[in-house]
C-alpha cells in the first residue's frame, strides 16, 4: 500500500467518521420512533383496561409521547451536529458552516424547551406522588 500523506489519511478518517455519526443519528430517530410508538400502544391498551379509573388526561399522554420522541430527536441532533463539525473541520465551505450553524441553533432551542418540559413533567409527577402517599396532608383515607 503506498504511503498516503497525513492530510489524506485525516480526510479519509473524517469522511468515515461523518458517515458513522450520521448513521447513528438515523438510528436514534428510528429508535425514538419505535419507543414512542411502543409507549403509545401501551398507553392506549392501559387506557382501555382502566375504563375511567385513574385515567390520565389526553394532554398528559400526548405530552409524555412528545417528551419521549423529543429526547430521541435531541440525541439524533447531537450526533448530526458532531457529523457536521467533522465535515466542517476538513472542508470548511460556506455551505458546511451554514449547515453547522443551523443544526446548532435547532439543537440548542430543542434542548432548552425539552429540558423545561421535562423539568415541569418531573415536578408534576413528584407532586402527584406526594399527594397519593398515605399520610400526606391531602390524603383523605381514614387512619
Amino acid at each position: 500500500m503506498p504511503d498516503l500523506p497525513l492530510l489524506e489519511w485525516i480526510d479519509r478518517f473524517a469522511i468515515g467518521l461523518r458517515v458513522v455519526l450520521e448513521g447513528v443519528s438515523l438510528v436514534c430517530v428510528a429508535l425514538g420512533f419505535a419507543a414512542t410508538l411502543r409507549l403509545s400502544v401501551r398507553q392506549t391498551l392501559r387506557q382501555s383496561q382502566l375504563l375511567g379509573h385513574g385515567r390520565q388526561s389526553q394532554g398528559r399522554r400526548f405530552n409524555s409521547l412528545r417528551l419521549t420522541f423529543g429526547s430521541w430527536l435531541s440525541m439524533a441532533l447531537e450526533f448530526q451536529l458532531a457529523a457536521d463539525i467533522v465535515a466542517t473541520t476538513t472542508a470548511p465551505s460556506n455551505q458546511n458552516l451554514i449547515q453547522l450553524g443551523v443544526i446548532a441553533v435547532i439543537r440548542t432551542f430543542l434542548n432548552i424547551f425539552l429540558g423545561r418540559e421535562v423539568e415541569l413533567e418531573l415536578k408534576f409527577e413528584d407532586a402527584q406522588r406526594q399527594q397519593n402517599q398515605p399520610g400526606s396532608p391531602t390524603d383523605t383515607t381514614p387512619s
